[in-house]
């Protein structure tokens, strides 16, 4: 989908260095909707978020190997900082490698515009608008690697929003520089001695932020919406065949078997693909993943930068769904659906 009136700062050629890492030289940002170039010094247009549409939640019945499709994807695991110039060129390079690998739909994690151990005011003033420079260089990337790009960001929110507060929020980009959706996060990560909610406002919870890439639907979540499986099963009754979900999941005590074992049961229990993106170590766990709706893991990472590729495949869905059809069989709904 596509937001019903696109932001004034469309996408930009992300910029880059000599060397591919480090901070960049400044380079013209060309609006791909006005024509107009500018400088990322110039600053966006102001705090003007994009406001997607949710469409009403519609059944995606899977009618069999004639009419089913596959998609590669690939996540992408790696180390962003606090430099969101360096972040964009790093995320880029790994994006062209993934497209080289043959991948249609990339997905990076949470906070790939900028990442810190922990958020503080730093991050507040990190942020921009959806119009902004960082955003507007995802939707460069995908358009100039022809892939669909996800990432999350720090987005200054609009409107009435009390200062000093934030969004942690999911892009989804299209191959032509649009936007195929956006998510920003709704359950915020209190737990584990961190308070995320002294930083990031809550997403609204009538979301169901969902795309559509080849016939497949991909619905996103992010990170600690993982532990609370209302939202991803409400995806599911909305016709994902398959869960996006960028994480920052930061390290502990038991957390890498948490994600796994949280990651395989969602997969399972709806019957549904799932592509998890984590942060590479230090400030990740690292185990970026994708996941087939038996929970089988088809691709995994370690701990280090990396990418990993899979194949989402309708038909192979459609037998699971015959094998197993638990979304047939429920007898409880998610209120909102």
């Amino acid at each position: 989908m596509q937001p019903d009136n696109p932001p004034s700062a469309a996408a930009a050629t992300p910029v880059t260095s000599a060397s591919g890492v480090g901070h960049a030289e400044a380079v013209p940002v060309r609006n791909y909707v006005t024509g107009t170039v500018t400088t990322p010094e110039s600053g966006s247009s102001g705090a003007t978020t994009v406001t997607v549409h949710e469409p009403e939640p519609q059944p995606q019945p899977i009618t069999g190997a004639a009419d089913a499709g596959a998609v590669d994807i690939a996540v992408v695991q790696f180390a962003p900082g606090t430099d969101t110039v360096a972040n964009l060129t790093a995320l880029r390079a790994e994006v062209r490698a993934a497209a080289e690998l043959g991948a249609r739909l990339v997905i990076a994690p949470e906070y790939s515009m900028y990442s810190v151990p922990r958020l503080d005011a730093d991050a507040v003033a990190a942020a921009e608008p959806l119009t902004g420079a960082f955003v507007n260089g995802l939707r460069g990337i995908a358009a100039e690697f022809g892939v669909y790009l996800v990432a999350g960001v720090l987005e200054t929110p609009g409107g009435d929003q009390p200062e000093g507060l934030i969004y942690n929020t999911l892009v989804a980009a299209t191959p032509d520089a649009e936007f195929a959706t956006i998510y920003r996060k709704v359950h915020l990560y209190d737990a584990f001695k961190s308070r995320e909610s002294e930083v990031i406002l809550p997403g609204p919870l009538d979301q169901t932020p969902t795309f559509t890439v080849d016939g497949i639907v991909f619905g996103m979540q992010t990170c600690f919406d993982l532990r609370f499986p209302e939202g991803i099963r409400r995806l599911a009754a909305a016709g994902a065949h398959a869960l996006i979900l960028p994480a920052q999941w930061i390290p502990g005590p038991g957390k890498v078997d948490q994600w796994t074992t949280l990651l395989r049961a969602r997969a399972i229990e709806n019957t549904i693909y799932v592509a998890a993106a984590d942060q590479a170590a230090p400030r990740g766990s690292g185990a970026s993943m994708i996941i087939a709706p038996t929970g089988a893991v088809l691709a995994e990472l370690g701990d280090q930068p990396g990418i990993a590729t899979a194949r989402i495949d309708l038909e192979h869905l459609a037998e699971v769904r015959a094998t197993n059809p638990s979304l047939a069989l429920r007898r409880f709904t998610i209120r909102g659906e």
